[in-house]
């Protein structure tokens, strides 16, 4: 195996065997890096005693005790500029000493040191103590010449690079504007509560970077297990308008405790960037004091016309999870689901309308007696009514003519019945 620790720095010779520059990083096509299978170097960099840079290919050297010999003269080899391209990875300054994603374990590492195998093949990040000791102590301390060491090698294709942004290799040959929706590749795949996890594992910058990695619908997931304090500093770091397309794909009262969070100046920007609607219903939740059910409140609910059969209201949910991720548990039944003052007449489990006949509307089916809390019923005493009926969840109404406000479901209500310091969702600042 070849170790970055030991290129780095390591003499090229010409083929007569003179010293004529040093390697000083090893580049990675960020192409290649996005697509799967194996990744090869597209060249190790070369410096010259007058700073000048040579782009070698790895085919075209023989690495032998220490030393790269050249199969042909350096001035055969293209120049590279000192500045990388954008569509380069910098083996010593993207990686070497970073943190990077194990997929595998879950968690954040640090790469001490970088593996090929002997035909340049990258293998793999060492994140072991020995990693860290190779660059430092000759190799007289670490042992025998020949004798192998033990690493803890992670294989490259179980990482992911933080601040790196994956394309494919269309994209790195048409420069293109950010894409407002990233793609998220391995992290995609992972629970958010591990994404959550790792972010509190990095410096704030890292994990706003990570965030920004995301795809907004799993961005959305991770920051909602994510503390009060580094949800903040995710949302001062990142991009405007990046922060306010997370904010749209989270639930709206969720979106509305993460703002509550923010300076004034800052939540009012990002509501301005929101999409109207989704902006309007986080605005209407702001109003509301924190301890009260309007604070606790979703207007992410589905309502329907009472006369519509269960057939439709199923296609209905299924569009509603699809489209917009709700979590339904019950459908509230209205004179007019086109309405935006609409008074609430009922209410029909997801488990009656799985078990009743397509045709049968939602009149037959609803619940007219219903247990409802208003706007600004205590958070507390929410809380205990839910538990009271065992509820997973409760509309909320107004209090002169029943129009249906919101719906507090039961996981926000007994979040209010633990400690300060236990809660999922914060005290609001505003």
């Amino acid at each position: 195996m070849i170790f970055l620790s030991q290129l780095l720095g390591a003499p090229v010779e010409d083929p007569q065997g003179a010293r004529v520059a040093k390697i000083v990083d090893v580049i990675v096509e960020l192409a290649q890096v996005s697509q799967p299978g194996p990744v090869f170097p597209r060249a190790l960099i070369a410096e010259g005693q007058d700073d000048q840079r040579w782009a070698i290919t790895p085919d075209a050297v023989e690495w032998r005790d220490g030393i790269l010999r050249l199969r042909r003269p350096i001035e055969q080899f293209p120049l590279h500029p000192a500045e990388k391209s954008p569509q380069e990875i910098s083996l010593a300054e993207d990686v070497l000493d970073k943190q990077v994603i194990d997929i595998a374990r879950k968690k954040a590492v640090r790469v001490n040191d970088v593996c090929f195998s002997d035909n340049w093949q990258l293998l793999g990040i060492d994140n072991s103590t020995l990693g860290l000791v190779r660059r430092l102590a000759p190799n007289w301390l670490l042992g025998a010449k020949n004798r192998p060491t033990s690493t803890n090698l992670i294989p490259w294709e179980q990482i992911e690079l933080i601040g790196v942004q994956r394309q494919t290799e269309a994209e790195a040959q048409t420069p293109q504007p950010a894409p407002s929706r990233p793609q998220s590749g391995h992290l995609a795949e992972m629970h958010p509560a591990d994404i959550a996890e790792i972010v509190h594992q990095l410096t704030p910058g890292q994990g706003a970077q990570l965030i920004e990695r995301l795809d907004d619908e799993t961005a959305a997931d991770a920051m909602e297990e994510i503390d009060t304090e580094r949800q903040r500093q995710i949302l001062e770091n990142i991009q405007p308008e990046r922060a306010a397309d997370i904010l749209e794909a989270m639930g709206p009262d969720e979106a509305a405790d993460l703002l509550s969070q923010l300076s004034e100046e800052r939540a009012k920007e990002l509501l301005r960037l929101m999409k109207r609607e989704e902006s309007e219903d986080v605005q209407e939740l702001l109003e509301y004091e924190a301890d009260t059910a309007g604070g606790l409140m979703t207007t992410d609910y589905v309502a329907l016309n009472q006369t519509k059969n269960v057939a439709q209201a199923l296609e209905s949910i299924r569009f509603n999870i699809q489209e917009h991720d709700i979590r339904v548990v019950y459908v509230y039944c209205v004179a007019d689901e086109t309405q935006d003052e609409r008074s609430l007449l009922g209410m029909v489990s997801i488990w009656d309308l799985l078990v009743a006949p397509p045709t049968q509307s939602l009149q037959e089916l609803m619940e007219t007696d219903l247990v409802t809390v208003q706007p600004d019923t205590d958070a507390r005493t929410v809380a205990q009514i839910m538990a009271k009926y065992n509820l997973l969840a409760v509309p909320v109404v107004s209090k002169d003519n029943n129009i249906l406000e919101g719906v507090v479901t039961v996981d926000d209500a007994l979040d209010v019945l633990l400690p300060a310091d236990k809660r999922r969702k914060p005290t609001r600042m505003y």
